[in-house]
């Protein structure tokens, strides 16, 4: 078997936390929206502790700013080994998605 370095290992952790975190934005964005929505920017993403395979990891999100076809999103990691129950926030970011039409296009969010 071939041997991963702990920093590849690591950047791929990382990598599938922030796909779970978009995932995670997308259905907020998507729910508000009413219609399909599109990740257009990730903004100050911060890893602040390290996830270890194996860890329970919780992801909240927070709309917090509506313009017309955008929406900023508040979302945060925690995470807690199975055996203990204090959690602690790992990550955090904020994402951006525009609310699309059929054609992929830009529309208007319906309040």
């Amino acid at each position: 078997s071939p041997c991963l370095h702990p920093d590849y290992i690591e950047a791929v952790l990382k990598w599938l936390l922030v796909s779970q975190m978009d995932l995670a934005a997308g259905i907020v964005a998507k729910t508000y929206a009413k219609s399909r929505a599109a990740t257009v920017a990730i903004e100050a993403l911060s890893f602040k502790r390290p996830v270890s395979v194996g860890d329970i990891v919780c992801i909240y999100c927070d709309l917090y700013q509506v313009g017309t076809t955008s929406m900023k999103i508040h979302v945060e990691v925690w995470s807690r080994k199975p055996e203990v129950s204090q959690r602690e926030k790992v990550t955090e970011g904020i994402f951006v998605f525009v609310a699309i039409d059929e054609e992929g296009r830009a529309k208007a969010i319906e309040s």
